[in-house]
């Protein structure tokens, strides 16, 4: 295992039709990792899987597939915790064909319950989860719930945190562009960052924590809802700064995975993270 950097999707910069040639372009500029998004359904062929995950093999482009946006673990009615189960086991699917060892996964949202009536609705239904995909034959993809970037979505860092302590295949997604966004600024800097890695460690332990999946982005807030849209790097009246963090993965001999959401300059900017971080390491 080794640090991985590259983008969720393709930018605006991307040359080609298809996401077959992501992994090649990626290579070339110094990238090697891809998320593939299914964020408004898995509507990928198995064929086109099969491709992409041949091509980011031959490019040494590590994939990961972020799920479809609308899975709420925390959902009270059956049938939609049912139909969300439905949804995972279709994304793990289309990353089995492509030989993605992750799949990233919403936590949901509260629905007007408090904090702790949603996660209890949303442990039971990720263990319902993990059952139903280890029964599919997908028990060597590990899911990677995220944590969220409105505050009334479930997902700070804790609870993302407690619903990984369910299964040790379970791995967090750490978007510290969410979690900068529903502290509304606070969660920002070199402190802030040593405090979010320390927390995973205690929870996780060394082993889990060193190989988080990451997602990254300056992130626009509003002070009564949190997360508003994702920017660029080149834009800098919102944080959070990637250096900082950077600079601590680099002291700590970490490799995690991580995946750039900037808005359109996402594989760029991965490149800008990837380049700090060997700053770092002097």
């Amino acid at each position: 295992m080794s640090i991985k950097f590259g983008p969720a999707g393709n930018g605006d910069a991307f040359p080609y039709r298809s996401s077959v040639d992501a992994p090649r372009w990626l290579a070339e500029l110094g990238l090697n990792a891809y998320e593939y998004q299914c964020g408004k359904g898995v509507n990928l062929r198995e064929e086109t899987a099969r491709k992409l995950g041949g091509a980011a093999e031959a490019a040494g482009v590590t994939l990961s597939l972020h799920a479809p946006y609308f899975i709420n673990l925390a959902n009270p009615d059956p049938d939609s915790r049912q139909k969300t189960i439905g949804y995972i086991t279709a994304a793990c699917q289309a990353a089995d064909w492509m030989g993605a060892k992750r799949v990233v996964i919403h936590s949901g949202a509260l629905m007007k319950r408090t904090r702790r009536e949603a996660m209890d609705i949303a442990l039971p239904t990720l263990k319902a989860v993990l059952a139903a995909c280890d029964e599919a034959g997908y028990g060597h993809i590990a899911l990677c719930p995220e944590t969220m970037g409105k505050i009334n979505q479930l997902g700070d860092l804790d609870e993302v945190l407690e619903l990984c302590t369910l299964d040790e295949r379970l791995i967090p997604t750490v978007d510290f562009g969410h979690l900068y966004a529903r502290s509304l600024g606070a969660l920002e800097g070199h402190e802030a960052c040593v405090k979010m890695l320390d927390r995973i460690r205690a929870v996780l332990g060394e082993a889990r924590a060193s190989v988080f999946h990451s997602h990254f982005s300056k992130i626009q807030f509003t002070p009564n809802g949190g997360e508003k849209m994702h920017l660029t790097f080149a834009q800098d009246d919102f944080g959070p700064d990637p250096a900082p963090l950077m600079a601590e993965i680099a002291r700590r001999g970490w490799q995690p995975t991580f995946i750039c959401e900037s808005a359109g300059t996402q594989a760029e900017d991965a490149l800008v993270m990837k380049g700090l971080y060997e700053k770092a390491l002097g």
